[in-house]
Formats: structure tokens, sequence, C-alpha cells
């Protein structure tokens, strides 16, 4: 396998800037580039040691430099590793990158470094997407939850489950093939109690998916509502500056504005619709029709309201397309007189915050309301969960092998054909941690992380 390498920090000015190589010719590579203060080459360190140096390229110094060394397997690729840290510079990063490379690395690919982790055993890939979770987490509660993952709490969950699933199988198969060995039959109560304990764990990982996930990559979420009720005041408020044009001519937002945002622990990619109405107007028609697009679409709809008028048609119309969604009712203009029923609302839309977008007064209100409705609130961060669709599709075909299992148990089939239902829950399960997957999944897991990591 080629010596990879790649800057480790992003990518722009900084006090310090990371190039790592990995690989079994990583250290006679980083000592082709550079040279210790103490004349000492690298390949003489031991693992876990630091040199102070420069590093230099085509005869020139480019830069100050500390190498540190970490030796097969105790590293965080198991293979030999060198980290070349500098000063934090784009151009000198870049500069020392291409001599590592002129000396025989080649360019690692997105997540090659966590790829190659998980393929020396260093991590599952519940653990590898725990790091890209804990990279990309923007809040306290996610980064818990990212980093209880990577420590191999959903890991060791699954393992467990599987273990069992594994012995229960290993007995069944043992007594179907060998019927004339004194190999004592499993009991139908027992087995019974024990697919309904897995399918119970599974339940309640599932149970956990939704919030889970929003607390690591937020929640995709659509504000929805007629021209004029203040959703742009909303998109701005959460915001935190003028994203959105707020006027008082209706139909002003014609297409979909975007913008990531914190409400609390909960990341929001947020997204500023057109008012829905009846329009004659073709642009604005297609805004409108992408405004039902995204609330289809969103884990949570904010669906805004203008209290200070009475309900109409249009807004009944709103409330008929927030049926079956994570809906949060936002009553605005909560600083005026307020006409809008709000009982009315409620019989669809339970979840219902008064608040005015101009002011924030409410937006505490919102915030509670959010975390409460995605179950975010009450979420142990050091609880196995699901956090990624590749993990929660794996978990569900394993539940439904197992309440296949289950039925072929009630339905008096022959133990063969409960311990299939039970070998396909295994395989769904080992699949979820790496053990067993294909190339194509691991590559479509590692395309997602960035170059470096």
């Amino acid at each position: 396998m080629s010596t990879i390498a790649a800057i480790s920090t992003p990518p722009s000015a900084g006090g310090i800037g990371i190039i790592r190589i990995s690989g079994e010719d990583a250290i006679p590579i980083a000592d082709r580039v550079f040279r210790a203060t103490s004349k000492r080459p690298l390949c003489a360190l031991q693992g876990y040691r630091a040199a102070h140096g420069r590093v230099f390229f085509e005869g020139r110094d480019i830069d100050e430099c500390v190498a540190l060394v970490f030796r097969s397997p105790k590293s965080y690729t198991g293979e030999d590793v060198v980290e070349l840290s500098c000063h934090g510079g784009l151009f000198l990063l870049q500069t020392v990158l291409r001599a590592v490379l002129a000396a025989g690395a080649v360019p690692a690919a997105p997540g090659e470094f966590t790829k190659r982790a998980f393929l020396n055993g260093k991590l599952d890939l519940t653990e590898a997407e725990a790091v890209m979770n804990l990279i990309g987490a923007q809040g306290e509660q996610g980064a818990k939850a990212a980093l209880s993952a990577l420590d191999g709490a959903l890991s060791k969950e699954i393992r467990a489950l599987c273990e069992k699933l594994l012995a229960l199988s290993a007995q069944l198969g043992a007594w179907v093939d060998y019927p004339d060995d004194e190999i004592e039959e499993l009991q139908t109560d027992a087995l019974s109690a024990s697919l309904q304990s897995a399918a119970q764990t599974l339940d309640t990982l599932l149970s956990r998916f939704d919030a889970g996930r929003a607390l690591t990559e937020g929640v995709e979420t659509a504000i929805i509502g007629k021209p004029n009720v203040g959703k742009s005041a909303l998109m701005n408020l959460l915001s935190g500056f003028g994203r959105s044009i707020v006027t008082d001519i209706a139909g002003t937002t014609r297409d979909v504005v975007e913008e990531t945002v914190r409400l609390g622990d909960l990341v929001l990619h947020l997204a500023d619709t057109a008012g829905i109405r009846d329009t004659s107007d073709v642009v604005e028609r297609i805004g409108v029709d992408r405004a039902k697009e995204k609330s289809v679409r969103a884990g949570l709809v904010f669906a805004v309201f203008d209290g200070a008028k009475p309900l109409d048609s249009a807004d009944l119309e709103i409330l008929s397309l927030c049926r079956g969604k994570h809906v949060i009712a936002v009553l605005n203009k909560s600083d005026l007189p307020q006409q809008a029923d709000k009982a009315v609302i409620t019989q669809v839309i339970p979840v219902c915050v008064e608040l005015c977008a101009i002011s924030g007064d409410g937006l505490q209100a919102l915030e509670q309301a959010a975390a409460e409705l995605l179950c975010v609130n009450a979420l142990d961060t050091g609880s196995a969960m699901l956090t990624t669709e590749r993990q929660r599709k794996d978990a569900e075909a394993a539940l439904a092998a197992i309440r296949e299992a289950q039925g072929a148990l009630q339905d008096g089939l022959t133990l063969d054909a409960v311990n299939v239902s039970m070998d396909d829950a295994i395989g769904h399960l080992l699949s979820l941690t790496g053990e067993r997957v294909t190339d194509a999944v691991v590559d479509e897991v590692f395309s997602r992380f960035c170059v470096g990591k």
C-alpha cells in the first residue's frame, strides 16, 4: 500500500499547520525533507517522539518544524505516521506538501487516513463515522454524542447483541444439523424471550435516531407560511443578521433562502421559503412549489402565522400541509393585539409558540419547543445512538429479520427457518459495525470525509 500525505489542518492561515504522512515509507520520506537540530534522523527515533528542526525542498529551507513520529501499530492509522508541524501559512504548508510528495508520498484521498485506521482494525465503521460527527459538531450535546460514539458506545451495544444472536444461532444450528447427538434443544419460550429482547434493543436504538442525528448532523428545517406573516423576519432572527429581505410587499421572497443556524443545542439547516398562496406570477409560483417541496422533505417545520390577523383560507392550507410532520406553529407578532384563533391551529399543530420575530421575544420558548419535539432535551448523549442513514437502514433491516424469526417461531415453522432469519439479522448487524460490509459502502462512508483526516 502506498504512503499517503495531506495537509491535515484547515486551508487557511493559522498559528500551526500540520502535514500528515502515513504508510510503510512515512519515516524515510520525512527524513528526505526534514533536518533535525540534533542531527539525528527520524528513523532513529522511537514512537511518540518529537524532533525540532527545519523542512527543506530543492536545496533550500522552507520553515521551522516539529516532526512527530508514531510507529506502527500504535498510531491513528495503524501504520508508521509522521506529522510535520509548521507555521500555518497556506503557502508554506502547500510547499511542504509538495516536498513530501516529491520525496515519494502520494496525495491522500478524502478520509483515507481514517479509512486506513478502519482497514487496520483501529476503528470500526461506526467509530469512523463518529470522527466526522465530532469534527462537524456545532454544539456541546452534539460533541458529547459524537465522542461517546467514538469511544464505542454504539459498537459495544451492537456487538453485545450480535454475540447473543450468534450464540443462539450456533445452538440452533447444532441441534438442527446433529439431531442424533445429545444436544439440548433450545426451549421455545427461552428463544422467544431472547428474540423479543433483541427486538427491544433495536427498537430503542431506532427511537433515538432522529434526536441523535439532529444533534450530530443538524436538522433540515423549513419556514413556511403565507406571504407577510414574518417568515423572513424569523429567518433573520435565527441567523443573527439580515439574511432575508423583509418588506411589507407580498411575494418579496420568491426562492428558497438557506442558512445553517444554532438554536440552543440544535443545528438547523434552515430554509426560508416563498409565501404560499395562489398566484398568477410564473416566477412566484415556482417559489411556492419549492416551498411546498421543502416542507415535505424537512425534518422540522416552522409554520408561521400572523397572530395579529384572523386565520384565512391560506392559513388553513398551511395547516393542511403540516399534518403528520414534526411541526412547530409560530404565532408571530405577539407584540400586537392577537386575533388569530390559536385553538384552530393547535387542533392540527399541538406545539404552538407565540413570538415576535422583530424583537426576539419568545425565542427561548421556540428553542425549548424544538428540543422537546425532537426529543434531544431528554437524550442521554452517553448512550448508544444511531446517527447516520446507513446505520439506521442496517438497524431496521436487522429488526425486520428478527421480527421474521419471531413470526416463524409463532407460526410453528421449523427451527431451521427461524435460524435463517436470525442469520440475516446477524449479517445486517455486522454490516452496521463494518465487520461484514462491501467495498462500495466503505468507499461511500469515507468519501464524505475531508482530505487530511
